[in-house]
C-alpha cells in the first residue's frame, strides 16, 4: 500500500504525468538521450510554470470574493472543488485513490478500442472527477459495496475523460487551427455550447483579437495591460462596496495587506495580470514538446492517441476573448444567482437549489475558456454569449448539486465547474430513484 500511495501521489501531479507522456514518447521516437532529458524535463517545468501562474492568479481574484460579498451582502456556498475532495478524502479515501489510478486505465482501454483516441492528462481534474463519483454513488447507491462502487465509479471516470474531450474537439479544432489536442478540462459542457452556439450570433471574422481601441487608450491593445486595468476597476468597485460593512480596516484585511486598499487594489489587479503572463510562457514550453512526444507515445500504446491538456492552453490564441469570457460569465452567474434568491434558495434549496456566490477562480478559468470556444465560431459575440452561459449554467447546477452534497453530509461543499455539475446532478437523481 505504501507503494501504491506512492504511485498516486506521483500519477496525482499533472506535470509528472504529463512528463512520464512526454518521456515515453521521446523514448518510443528513439531521440539522443540529451532529447528526451530536456523534452521530459522542459514539458515538466512548462507545467509547473503554469501550475505557478494559476496560483498567481487564484491569489489574486480571492480577495474579491470576500469584498463582493461584503459588498453587495451576497450569502451562500462558494463553489470549490478542493473543499468537497477534503472532505471526501476522510471517508473514501481509499476507495478514491484506487478509482483515481483504474479511470486512466478505462481511459486508456477506451482509446485503444474505439475512435476516441483521446488521453486525459490533467491529473487534479481526474482526482476531482474520481472523487464526485465516489462520494456520490458511496453514500448512496453502492453505499456497503466497495467492490462494485470502484468498478462503477472507476467506469463513469474513465468514460468522462473520454467522452467530454470528445465533445470538445470540433471546436476545439476551430480554435486551435489543428488537431493535435483537445480540451482535458471538466467544463466542456459549456465550451461546447459556447463553440455550438456562436455561429448562430456572430461571425469569427469579428475576433475579439481585432478589437480596436481609441488612440488614447492604445497602451489596451498590450492584452496583458489591457487585462491588469479592467481588472483594476473591478477591485476598485468592490472595494468602495465593501467599505460601508467592512471599514478600511477591513477592505485592507481583506487584501492581507497593511498597505492603502487603493494601492492594493492596483497591485493585486496588476499581479491577476502577471498570473496570466506566467501562464501563457508555460503553455508555449508545453506544446513545443508535448505534442511531437506525444505521437511517440500514441505509436507505441494507442495509435492515433491525441492529448486532452487542462484550459489554459487556449489562452494564447484569443487572449481578449478569455477576458470578455471571465467577464461575462460573472454576469452570468449574477444573474443565476437573483434566480436562486428570488425562488427561495437563501433557505438552503430552493425551487432551483442553494444560493451559490461568484466564484472568480472559475468564472476566470472556465468562463475565460468559454470565450474562446465561443469567439472561434461567433467572433467577439460569442464569446461574450459563452462567457454569459457559462456563468449561468454552472451556477445553476452547482445550486442543484449542493443540495443533493448537503443531504450526503457534505455541507457548504459543491462542485463549480460545469462537466462536474452534470456529472454530479445525474448521479444524485440516480440515486433518489434507486433509493
Amino acid at each position: 500500500m505504501a507503494f501504491f500511495d506512492l504511485v498516486i501521489q506521483f500519477l496525482s501531479k499533472p506535470a509528472i504525468l504529463v512528463g512520464i507522456i512526454a518521456l515515453v514518447g521521446l523514448l518510443a521516437l528513439r531521440k539522443p538521450f540529451e532529447q528526451v532529458v530536456s523534452g521530459t524535463l522542459k514539458t515538466i517545468i512548462g507545467f509547473i510554470i503554469l501550475g505557478g501562474g494559476a496560483g498567481i492568479v487564484i491569489n489574486a481574484i480571492l480577495p474579491l470574493g470576500d469584498l463582493l460579498t461584503a459588498g453587495f451582502g451576497l450569502k451562500g456556498a462558494l463553489p470549490v472543488n478542493e473543499v468537497f475532495v477534503a472532505l471526501a478524502q476522510e471517508q473514501l479515501g481509499q476507495q478514491i485513490a484506487i478509482v483515481f489510478a483504474l479511470a486512466f486505465v478505462v481511459n486508456l482501454v477506451i482509446a485503444r478500442i474505439t475512435p476516441w483516441k483521446y488521453i486525459f492528462l490533467t491529473g487534479h481534474h481526474i482526482l476531482f472527477m474520481a472523487t464526485l463519483t465516489v462520494g456520490m454513488l458511496g453514500l448512496t447507491v453502492m453505499k456497503g459495496n466497495p467492490t462494485m462502487l470502484i468498478i462503477v465509479a472507476s467506469l463513469v471516470t474513465g468514460a468522462s475523460m473520454v467522452f467530454f474531450p470528445a465533445l470538445s474537439a470540433p471546436f476545439m479544432e476551430k480554435v486551435i487551427g489543428s488537431k493535435d489536442f483537445v480540451m482535458g478540462h471538466f467544463g466542456v459542457t459549456t465550451y461546447a455550447l459556447s463553440g455550438w452556439l456562436g455561429r448562430f450570433v456572430g461571425d469569427p471574422e469579428d475576433s475579439t483579437e481585432k478589437i480596436t481601441f481609441p488612440g488614447w487608450i492604445g497602451f489596451m491593445r498590450e492584452p496583458l495591460i489591457a487585462m491588469g486595468v479592467v481588472m483594476w476597476i473591478i477591485y476598485l468597485i468592490a472595494s468602495v462596496a465593501a467599505l460601508r460593512s467592512l471599514g478600511v480596516d477591513g477592505v485592507m484585511a481583506a487584501y492581507g495587506s497593511g498597505d492603502s486598499w487603493i494601492l492594493s487594489s492596483f497591485i493585486t489587479s496588476l499581479m491577476f495580470a502577471g498570473g496570466i503572463g506566467v501562464i501563457l510562457l508555460g503553455v508555449r514550453m508545453i506544446l513545443a514538446d508535448i505534442v511531437p512526444a506525444f505521437r511517440g507515445f500514441a505509436e507505441k500504446i494507442v495509435p492515433n492517441a491525441v492529448p486532452a491538456l487542462d484550459c489554459p492552453v487556449v489562452f494564447p490564441y484569443a487572449q481578449n476573448a478569455v477576458l470578455v469570457g471571465y467577464l461575462t460569465s460573472i454576469v452570468g452567474g449574477l444573474v443565476a444567482l437573483g434566480i436562486q434568491v428570488a425562488t427561495g434558495g437563501g433557505s438552503g434549496a430552493g425551487l432551483v437549489g442553494a444560493v451559490i456566490l461568484p466564484s472568480m477562480i472559475i468564472h476566470f478559468f472556465v468562463g475565460g475558456t468559454a470565450g474562446v470556444f465561443g469567439n472561434a465560431t461567433g467572433g467577439w459575440k460569442g464569446a461574450a454569449l459563452g462567457g454569459f452561459l457559462n456563468g449561468l449554467i454552472f451556477t445553476l447546477l452547482a445550486g442543484t448539486a449542493y443540495v443533493a452534497l448537503g443531504q450526503l453530509g457534505f455541507a457548504n461543499s459543491t462542485f463549480g465547474d460545469s462537466d462536474f455539475g452534470v456529472i454530479g446532478n445525474l448521479l444524485a437523481f440516480l440515486g433518489s430513484i434507486i433509493n
